[in-house]
């Protein structure tokens, strides 16, 4: 037997673990119109933000707000929408990159998330000025 017969179960084996990989990192992008929600994981020092106002807090202080995404147009990859809270709400402009990763611009700032699943992403948003820090993630569910 040849060198390259007993190696050709590993060279098979290693071909379609690569295209499985290519294939994975191009799925197409899930129909993401609708309404998400989900509630936050934040902390928070300092004055806050629209959705996490209140007294001026001088040790870090743990939070959760309900969140809604609305979805209203969507082009590929690209889409816009409404991020809202029962405090405030801002328009939204996001894309999703092929690996699934998410990058979202409202008039505060940005969020960075992650599609894990056809109707779940996750949004993580920072903040940093000299009022306020803020690290908050939010799992949402796509509604029926």
């Amino acid at each position: 037997m040849s060198r390259l017969t007993s190696k050709l179960p590993c060279i098979v084996t290693l071909a379609a673990l690569t295209a499985a990989t290519l294939a994975l990192a191009q799925t197409a992008i899930p129909d993401l119109r609708g309404i998400w929600k989900g509630e936050s994981e934040s902390i928070v020092l300092g004055t806050g933000n629209a959705h996490h106002s209140g007294t001026a807090v001088q040790e870090p202080e743990l939070r959760s707000v309900p969140f809604t995404l609305t979805v209203d147009k969507q082009d590929g990859r690209r889409f816009s929408g409404t991020f809202s809270s029962a405090r405030g709400s801002s328009k939204v402009v996001a894309v999703v990159a092929r690996s699934g990763s998410i990058y979202l611009a409202d008039a505060e700032g940005f969020s960075h998330g992650t599609m894990l699943a056809p109707g779940r992403m996750e949004l993580c948003y920072l903040k940093h000025s000299a009022e306020t820090r803020i690290a908050s993630c939010v799992e949402l569910a796509k509604q029926p």
